[in-house]
Parts: structure tokens; sequence; C-alpha cells
């Protein structure tokens, strides 16, 4: 039997935890969802030796009272259909429907290849924050940062504050850029006040501009980095290398139940109206999936969302001007770390693009879009079903992951996203109901 909810909240980060709340405000039975098991999502990851300093400890709890409210931890939504998911929690399945649902999936890091990435020591700038936070030992290691956009100065001071050695922050974007986008922050007093004392953490700690990584060099794990600087090449001899350029949201659950995507930028975002609403009726979006925008944007975005979900337009209406306001400081992004050529030229032919299926980036030559390449390589087909390769191509060559290869059809969403979201059993998979595809629709 399908259990049923009034409001479904997929993601518990700023963006899903802030829907959970307005919506439970209204008295609506509310189910929260998340593949973690605490709440808090990348950005408001829980530090297990650190758990005091959590911003959504207290958030959590509080929702945690509420009796209309009911939690799902390390649960992963596997399929989805307008009406109800599929959803896995502890190795056993179940399907939940839903009234109305907010779509708060967050984003992932963007990973550019460069010549020795996959050495062991080498992760995203990002991933090494969620590696020390989980417990990763990281006290005494020499760590280099480098990549693009703010996340940089916050994955640094995570490493510094558990004992590493950061020895730099190689940011590719020139110096004049970081002026310009630090002289407008005045518009946002917390984001200055949130850069100036992630600085006072790194006090002493090297940060360039125009400044990136070129390759990493070692023999069982990273042992040297080569930049390039204003000043030349050079290298560093490191313990661990952290890299990132940014975030790319996550849209695939969002494709699969066939709400419209805006790709008027380089990476697809969810497309929503004013209230947060989606192409598809009862569907709501907030946070990075809309768009990257930061955490302020994501609490905004969540609790209009999840005002709108529960029935309460007034409600979410009455944030508009909040949400504007936010989304200004996220149009900055762009402007002032827009990534330099040289940063999607470091890949050589021999570099594997694909870590998944072990596909470099010369096999891909001779295919024009992401379907050939993939139907011939096997690229984008391992675990992480693409979303490692798949945004990394969409900057090296142009590739539109997920773009229409196939016809619409209620099986098959106009962006091509067919159940599992996330690698799953089969038997979470036989008893799933989802419509018959008509059998003249090419399959990919």
């Amino acid at each position: 039997m399908t259990e049923v909810c009034d409001v479904l909240v997929i993601g518990a980060g700023p963006a899903g935890l802030a829907a959970a709340r307005a919506a439970a405000t209204h008295g609506v039975d509310v189910v929260l969802v998340d593949m973690q098991a605490r709440a808090g999502g990348q950005v408001w990851r829980q530090d297990v030796r650190r758990p005091e300093v959590s911003p959504a400890r207290k958030k959590f709890q509080a929702l945690q009272a509420r009796a209309n409210l009911r939690w799902l931890g390390q649960a992963q939504v596997v399929a989805a259909s307008p009406g109800q998911v599929l959803i896995e929690e502890a190795g056993l399945a179940r399907e939940l429907g839903y009234r109305a649902l907010v779509l708060a999936t967050g984003a992932r890091e963007l990973l550019l290849p460069f010549p020795g990435w996959t050495l062991p020591g080498v992760t995203g700038a990002g991933g090494l924050q969620a590696l020390v936070k989980q417990g990763w030992p990281i006290a005494g290691q020499r760590v280099l940062v480098a990549g693009s956009g703010p996340l940089l100065l916050a994955a640094a001071a995570t490493a510094r504050v558990h004992g590493a050695k950061v020895i730099g922050i190689h940011e590719q974007a020139p110096a004049a850029e970081l002026a310009r986008f630090t002289a407008r922050l005045w518009r946002w007093p917390d984001k200055l006040a949130q850069a100036a004392a992630l600085r006072a953490r790194l006090a002493g700690v090297p940060y360039r501009g125009a400044s990136w990584v070129c390759a990493a060099h070692g023999d069982d794990r990273v042992r040297e980095v080569e930049l390039e600087t204003p000043r030349g090449r050079r290298r560093i001899a490191v313990d661990h290398l952290a890299v990132g350029y940014g975030l790319v949201p996550n849209t695939e659950l969002a494709a699969q139940l066939g709400c419209a995507l805006d790709t008027d930028s380089a990476h697809a975002r969810v497309r929503v109206d004013d209230d947060l609403a989606t192409s598809v009726a009862g569907i709501y979006a907030a946070g990075e999936a809309c768009g990257i925008g930061g955490v302020d944007a994501a609490r905004i975005e969540g609790e209009m969302a999840g005002h709108a979900a529960a029935g309460a337009l007034d409600a979410a209406r009455a944030l508009r001007a909040r949400r504007e306001h936010a989304r200004a400081f996220a149009d900055l992004l762009p402007r002032h770390f827009a990534l330099r050529a040289q940063v999607r030229q470091a890949a050589t032919a021999q570099t594997v693009i694909c870590r998944c299926e072990d596909v470099r980036l010369g096999q891909l030559d001779e295919y024009a879009d992401w379907r050939a390449a993939k139907l011939a390589t096997r690229c984008g087909m391992g675990s992480c079903q693409g979303r490692i390769c798949g945004a990394a191509l969409t900057e090296l060559r142009g590739f539109a992951p997920g773009a229409a290869t196939i016809a619409s059809t209620p099986a098959a969403p106009a962006h091509g996203a067919r159940p599992p979201v996330f690698p799953t059993r089969l038997a979470s998979l036989a008893g799933l109901s989802y419509p018959a595809q008509d059998a003249t629709t090419p399959r990919r």
C-alpha cells in the first residue's frame, strides 16, 4: 500500500529544512526525506568531531518536535512520477504518495579533469570539506586548495580548523575580478562579514588570483601540484590537493517528473515561476536546484516553497522581495568567477574523463554529442550515472547530457530521464508502477 502525505520535501539541506518547517506551521502532514543520516545537506553537513557547530542541528531538533512532521533519513529516492515516489530506506523499498512536492535537491561539485586528477589524495574542494567533517584524518597534512568561487575559502577553513597545514588557495579568476566582487558585497553585509571571518580564520595562508592547476604528479598518491601563475609555472609539494570549480544544480529528479528545465546557461536548472512552482502542477523547487544562489537564497526559497506547497500563497509571496535580493548576489558569481579557457584545456587526450568506465578524453574526439559518445564508449554509464563526467563534458565539449535525445512521453520526459535516479536494487524496481512505454519510442 502506498503511504500518502500532504507535503513531501526531498532534500534536508538549508532549502529543505526551511520548506519543511514552513509547511508544517500550517498543520499539514509533512515528510522530509534525505539520503544522509543527519539533516543539513552538503553545506550544513554535521561535523562528527564538532557537532555543536552545525547550523542545522537546532533547526532539525525543532522540526522533530512537531507531531505533523516525519523524518526519513538515509532514504534515497530512486524513481518518481507525478503524485508518488519510490524510496529505498534501510534496504527496503516503499512507495510514498504526496499532494504537493518540494524539490530541494541541491547541487553537486563541478570537477574538471586535468592530468593526475585521479591520483589518491586529489579530491574536490567540497569533497575535502565533506570528508574532513566525516572524520577523515587531515591533521598535519600539507593541503593546497584550488579552483574557483567562494567555496574554496570555506573548504580551506574547514581543513585548517581540523589541523591541516593549508599552504595556499589558488583562484583561477584574475585578482582584479576578485577585488571587484569584494567591492560589491556591501549590499549583502552578512556575506561580507562571512568572507571576512573566513579570511581571519585563514590568516597567513596565501590567496592567489589568476592561478590554476595544470597537473598533479605522484606515484601511489599525489606528491606535487603543477600550477600556472602570473609568474609562470611552478611545482609545489603537497599531501592533498582539493580542486573545485563551483556547483552544478541537481535536476535529475525534476527531469524524471517532467518538470521543465532552463537551459540558457551551461548547466540546466529547474524552471520555476514567482511562487517557485515548476511546470508540473503541485511540484515546487527551491535552492540550488533552481540555480546556484548560496545558503541565504536557499533558505528563503525553501520557506517560500513550503508555504506555497501547504496552500499558503500569501505567506510565500510576502518573501518575494527577500528572494530577489538574495538572488541578486547569485548573479555576481558567474560574472566575477567565469572560467577561463585554459582551465578547460588542462585535460589532454590521455586524461581519464569518465572514472567509472575508464574512458579517456581522446576517445570522445569523433563524437558530436553526449548520446553518441555514451553509446559508443559507455561514458557516463557507470555508478555515478554521468553526474561527474557529464558536467565536465558540458564545459569541455559543449555536450548536454540528458538533452532531448528521445521522444517525450509519460514514460520518458522531454529531458530523457528514466528511473532509477540513483543505482538501486532490482528488487526495489520490480514493483514500481511506471507508465508503459510506446514500443516506437527509441531507447537510450
